[in-house]
């Protein structure tokens, strides 16, 4: 077999030489040499539009009318090409929430399907989001698919036959370099990651199981192989990761590189661009020809942000096509250092989505209340939050009302855990925030406020438990240095994520961030005798360990088994209600008793104060807006100066935590 991996020679003619386009190899001389171009999305999330119904106000940095104009020049430069989707399709946007709550029930066809068949996507495969809707929903959008949406690993119960179409085998006749018509069979074949099991258990246990991406992977390529396919897709919606390889992996993108078959790999799931300078130091990462062990690999970031443009050259070998060499590289539909768009809207997928945009854009503005105070996320990750309050009040609330029909919990304390899910994506959206005026509120700011279709859960768990629940979320920042004035960031955006810094409201607590962190961003033991969470207390006492208490949550946290206190030993009631929904009738009944609703955070928690005998330089970043220097001005806990904006926008502040 042709080893991909070097220069190489096919036949007595056909010498691989460094091309002049940006793409890649090309064979110069090979009589039946084929380039085909695969052009992919992933996770698209239904930002369907270039319009934010959050803000209520259009957008140049997302939508997919926009990154459909960069799908038909990508297809327009070559004669051969393809063009997949890699999933986190259906859910995510206002534009989904619309179609699950009125569009599905008048029998409107799902608006992301809808353009994806007007585009004429060749292939698609499932996201972990796709289930978040349920099996029944879910069916209904496959079968409206003109093309075919595939997955390998997820299974029947007890078994190992896919749910899904596992495969696809695509013949495509294509033109080669001397303007013959050759055919050609690509192979596809999907994945997700198996932990959808425990984010979905509510709507998947019982029903189906998920196995190991790679050992799925091992097992269909030979039988994909057996069938004809000249080269093989993976459509694998899992992230990249450097990580010695684990079956059950969440991020198994890079894994795939080692199954003997696989000629590219299509990835997502963790909302990042690969290539891209951030994987230089990957081992086995070429980001200049975006390959991991000379595989092209790709993903396209999220929201239509950007496409990916795998190029690659085929050639045949004792009578069978093969893949001599390959290339990935990405396209953006909007550059952040020119701060301009690089395409226009696509007018026919714009005019396509014209009744779902003006229908979400009134679905969203009805009305729900009132509120006292802004609601904005700037501060959420160094000080307790109005945005993450609010929905603590709310789901407390709500388990509040449910223990007092449930006698074998009553006189237990009721807590409640909410994250900020806005607040500056994962280091890579200055303005990802979430921005809540105060005055009259509409479920466009409910949205806004809570982004994911989750559902309320609580859990039991004990005073020892709640503190180690707490340490986990203590990851969110970096050890902080009291003996150097070197600068120092609060922040450890690349090995935690926003989402999983839990606040829990009803008791108080500090963190003393002098400490190392306890655990690592998947709340996996590393520093068994450190200590960051102190003056833990409800109603003013020190907590007993062996206390108990109830805590709502979402299904997502609480089915995880991550935290300690969640797994399914700990639940005592799931709820069939939606956190967001909870949230907006929270809102609708406070306003109708109260006039409004005051979401002022009570500030029950706090980085403890810093001693050091130096002037320490600690800076943190948060959203570069004038809105935001406003408000850090009046309700920033700790003194801030601003200092500067980094390469990507953010603003970066100075901190003093002394006090």
């Amino acid at each position: 077999m042709i080893n991909r991996r070097r220069f190489i020679q096919i036949g007595a003619s056909a010498m691989l030489v460094l091309g002049s386009n940006r793409y890649g190899w090309s064979l110069s001389s090979s009589a039946n040499a084929v380039k085909l171009r695969i052009v992919a999305t992933t996770d698209l999330h239904s930002f369907l539009t270039d319009f934010d119904y959050y803000k209520d106000e259009s957008t140049k940095k997302f939508g997919f009318t926009r990154t459909a104009t960069l799908i038909e020049q990508a297809r327009k430069e070559v004669k051969n090409s393809v063009l997949v989707d890699n999933g986190d399709l259906i859910q995510g946007n206002p534009i989904a929430d619309y179609q699950v709550s009125m569009g599905h029930k008048k029998g409107q066809s799902n608006p992301a399907i809808d353009v994806l068949n007007f585009m004429k996507y060749d292939v698609g495969t499932l996201g972990n989001h796709e289930f978040n809707y349920g099996l029944s929903y879910l069916d209904s959008a496959i079968q409206q698919a003109n093309f075919p949406i595939i997955n390998a690993n997820v299974v029947k119960p007890n078994t190992d036959t896919p749910v899904y179409q596992p495969y696809f085998i695509q013949e495509k006749i294509v033109i080669d370099e001397l303007g013959n018509e050759q055919k050609i069979k690509i192979g596809y074949i999907g994945f997700v990651p198996p932990q959808i099991m425990i984010w979905d258990k509510a709507n998947l246990d019982g029903k189906v199981d998920a196995k190991d991406i790679v050992k799925t992977a091992e097992r269909f390529v030979p039988i994909l192989k057996e069938k004809g396919a000249d080269i093989i897709v993976a459509l694998a919606h899992t992230g990249p990761s450097d990580e010695p390889y684990q079956e059950g992996a969440e991020n198994s993108a890079f894994y795939l590189a080692d199954v003997k078959g696989i000629d590219a790999v299509i990835f997502g799931h963790a909302h990042r661009l690969f290539p891209n300078k951030e994987f230089i130091k990957s081992p086995n990462a070429d980001i200049e020809k975006g390959t991991i062990k000379g595989i092209p690999e790709s993903m396209a970031g999220y929201w239509g942000n950007n496409i990916s443009v795998v190029d690659l050259t085929l050639a045949k070998d004792q009578g069978k096509w093969i893949v001599a060499d390959g290339s990935a590289a990405l396209r953006p539909i909007y550059d952040i250092e020119k701060k301009e768009s690089t395409v226009e809207n696509h007018p026919e997928v714009v005019a396509l989505l014209k009744p779902v945009h003006e229908a979400t854009r009134a679905f969203v503005s009805q009305p729900i209340g009132k509120a006292t105070d802004n609601m904005y996320s700037y501060l959420a990750l160094i000080q307790d939050d109005p945005t993450v309050q609010i929905v603590n009040l709310a789901q407390k609330a709500y388990a509040e009302n449910v223990v007092k029909n449930l006698p074998e919990l009553k006189g237990l304390p009721v807590l409640s855990a909410g994250a900020p899910f806005k607040a500056g994506g994962r280091k890579n959206d200055p303005t990802g925030y979430t921005e809540v005026n105060k005055g009259n509120l509409t479920f466009r700011n409910a949205a806004d406020l809570y982004l994911y279709p989750n559902t309320l859960v609580i859990v039991k768990v004990t005073g020892e438990e709640l503190k180690e629940w707490l340490e986990c979320s203590a990851g969110m920042f970096n050890q902080i240095d009291i003996n150097t004035e070197n600068t120092q960031y609060l922040l450890d955006w690349t090995g935690f994520r926003t989402y999983n810094f839990d606040v829990i409201d009803g008791i108080e607590y500090q963190y003393d961030i002098t400490q190392p962190a306890r655990y690592d961003g998947d709340c996996k033991l590393i520093n068994k005798n450190a200590h960051r969470v102190i003056n833990l207390t409800y109603q003013g006492q020190s907590i007993d360990p062996n206390a108990e208490f109830l805590i709502a949550t979402n299904n997502y946290r609480a089915y995880s088994n991550k935290f300690p206190g969640t797994g399914s030993s700990h639940i005592v009631f799931a709820a069939p209600d939606e956190n967001r929904q909870i949230l907006a009738n929270y809102i609708t009944d406070e306003s109708q008793k109260k006039g409004q609703v005051s979401p002022n955070a009570d500030k029950n928690w706090r980085i403890a104060p810093i001693d050091s005998k130096l002037k320490l330089d600690i800076r943190v970043e948060t959203s570069p807006s004038e809105k935001a220097k406003r408000f850090i001005q009046e309700k920033a806990q700790y003194p801030m100066k601003f200092i500067e904006h980094d390469d990507i926008g953010f603003a970066v502040y100075q901190i003093d935590l002394s006090k």
